[in-house]
């Protein structure tokens, strides 16, 4: 073997290296709405756990990045450590799918059509056409163009380390170093090492497969090396569980006690049976397709001797790593999943609607008590709202460090607008502390309001409440019907605000009211008013969804001037919310302090 081939190899095995790693980020990319939906309806029944690993690691060509996601769920409370333990059994057997597409560059015939499978005669093609995509498409076309261009580049180092390593045959010592490994430890050993480095099994296995094309790599020497590579795969999992709360940790220790305990059942079972019958294939030479059908079938025996026994692996999990004493609390938004931004988006989302619920309940808490104080309401209200400026610092910072890692335009655009409404959360928040503020005001300066002017208050309280409710509703279920519903109801508290103020200038010019006793009616209205500003923004981002343009406040002119049913809702709700009609002669009573009109 001269030095240009071993140059060669080190080329060929950058360009396989490089070819997976670019593919599976595109494939992560362009089924990003698949994984969350097939996350999204994960189950803990042991075979859709299974199922949905193995088409995970099938879409994404990764048992790494399936178990780091797992690993990444079960930190976040997204996942139990039941659900993951299926999950991880599943990506061992989808991560085989690998090698058999690997296997094809082994395909020798005269046949035409058989040739025509052979990667070295469709690559170019698909070569070609992944280029002319990326180049000129967009979006989901410019991800199909990538996947193509990683699948060309990784067979064609495959292609290249087969040609570059083909003189080893003739290599005595080369020779002596396989049958080294064919002990059975040492084999193992040598699997997991190489396969640890290079933080894949599905490289090391294709590894192992353009060694094979040499003829001197026997299938007795090829079994426990691909046992071993099965070990090695599992440091990415543990080396992402660094950090993280104890299930997340059982999770990557639970991916380990997998493989090991299946390797050493199995190897333990072969050799016992080699040497009680012998088995004349060891000594054969192993071909791409025999280490694609070995890898296969020793994962789905690791999967069958296991999944019985499930919940006994769990339990071994726990042992070893016991409860603390100190209370663990899930990651808010775990790092992992930014290495699958669709999911980490479906996170995002359901950590924005803990975030909703929690700005809407600060809200109605001060609705309820804007008359009447109630100090245990008061502490709930800031305990509120400190919880969604922390959210909102979370979630915003998690966001903008996401958009560095490649989204499609959809995941994309959905994080543009989750920055947005997070940010009207949590001013609507803001909002419910001020009208907390205005409710302690009248409380310290025993300020009451007449019942002529409670009735006016209550009334735009229950459209600031409905308000409220519908938004709530668009944004959790993405309704649109509920949403088209908030801007027509925020014009109508816009115009209740104005019929108040003028209500209380002219009890003001009667000398019905004092003046620090308005500025604190004029606080609570205009607090009213921007909160249901606010419901209108985010509801304004639920309509657009399907709208290329990212300007709200244009895109809501839109609403209202194109809408027919628009002027219909809005004549519904000047029906329901009217103001009481101001009687004849308003008396009031200064009986415990300043009254106000």
């Amino acid at each position: 073997m001269t030095l240009f081939n071993v140059l060669s190899l080190i080329g060929g095995l950058s360009l396989f290296l490089f070819g997976m790693n670019l593919m599976g980020e595109a494939l992560e990319r362009r089924a990003g709405g698949s994984l969350k939906r097939i996350l999204g309806k994960l189950t803990s029944g042991r075979i859709a756990g299974l199922l949905t690993g193995l088409a995970v690691t099938a879409v994404i060509q990764s048992s790494s990045a399936t178990t780091v996601m797992v690993v990444g769920f079960v930190n976040s409370g997204l996942m139990d450590l039941t659900q993951a333990i299926n999950v991880i059994m599943g990506a061992n057997v989808g991560t085989t799918v690998t090698a058999w597409l690997l296997s094809l560059s082994g395909l020798e015939s005269s046949n035409m059509f058989v040739r025509l499978l052979k990667p070295s005669s469709f690559t170019p093609v698909l070569a070609l056409i992944g280029v002319i995509m990326y180049i000129a498409g967009k979006g989901k076309k410019k991800d199909t163009g990538t996947i193509l261009l990683g699948f060309a580049t990784l067979m064609f180092g495959m292609e290249t380390m087969s040609r570059a390593v083909a003189g080893l045959k003739d290599v005595p010592e080369f020779a002596n170093i396989l049958l080294m490994f064919s002990h059975p430890i040492l084999g193992v050993v040598a699997g997991a090492l190489l396969t640890a480095i290079i933080q894949s099994s599905s490289a090391s296995v294709g590894i192992l497969q353009a060694l094979a094309s040499t003829g001197t790599v026997t299938i007795g020497t090829a079994i426990p090396i691909i046992m071993g590579q099965n070990i090695g795969t599992c440091i990415t999992a543990i080396l992402s569980s660094i950090g993280t709360n104890k299930n997340a940790r059982r999770a990557a220790l639970v991916h380990l006690c997998f493989n090991v305990i299946g390797t050493v059942v199995w190897l333990s079972l072969f050799c016992l049976a080699d040497v009680m019958i012998g088995f004349h294939f060891t000594q054969q030479p192993a071909n791409q397709l025999s280490i694609a059908v070995i890898h296969t079938a020793f994962n789905i025996a690791c999967t069958l001797l296991i999944l019985p026994f499930a919940r006994w692996l769990e339990n071994l999990a726990c042992r070893i790593i016991r409860d603390s004493q100190k209370n663990e609390t899930d990651a808010e938004l775990d790092e992992r999943l930014m290495s699958t931004p669709a999911v980490a988006i479906a996170q995002c989302r359901k950590y924005a609607m803990r975030m909703s619920d929690t700005a809407f309940s600060s809200l109605d808490t001060a609705l309820t008590m804007m008359i009447d104080y109630s100090g245990e309401l008061a502490e709930q209200v800031r305990r509120e709202e400190t919880e969604c400026d922390h959210m909102e610092d979370v979630l915003g910072t998690y966001l903008v460090r996401l958009s560095t890692h490649p989204m499609n335009d959809e995941d994309s655009i959905e994080s543009s607008r989750l920055l947005r409404v997070i940010s009207d959360l949590e001013r609507i928040s803001d909002y419910a502390v001020a009208l907390l503020t205005s409710s302690e005001e009248l409380e310290e300066k025993q300020l009451v309001f007449s019942e002529n002017a409670q009735a006016e208050l209550f009334a735009i309280r229950d459209a600031v409440r409905d308000i409220s409710s519908q938004t709530k509703e668009a944004f959790a279920t993405g309704s649109t019907e509920a949403a088209a519903c908030v801007e027509p109801l925020r014009h109508v508290i816009v115009q209740m605000k104005e019929q108040i103020r003028i209500r209380h200038v002219q009890r003001l010019q009667q000398g019905l009211c004092s003046i620090p006793a308005g500025f604190v009616l004029t606080d609570i209205l205009t607090d009213l008013e921007r909160a249901a500003g606010h419901c209108s923004n985010i509801a304004g981002c639920v309509l657009e969804m399907g709208q290329a343009s990212l300007d709200l406040h244009s895109y809501l002119s839109g609403v209202r001037k194109e809408s027919p049913a628009y002027g219909a809702l809005l004549a519904e709700y000047e029906a329901r919310y009217v103001l009481p009609s101001l009687p004849r002669k308003e008396n009031n009573v200064h009986a415990a302090g300043s009254v106000i009109g």
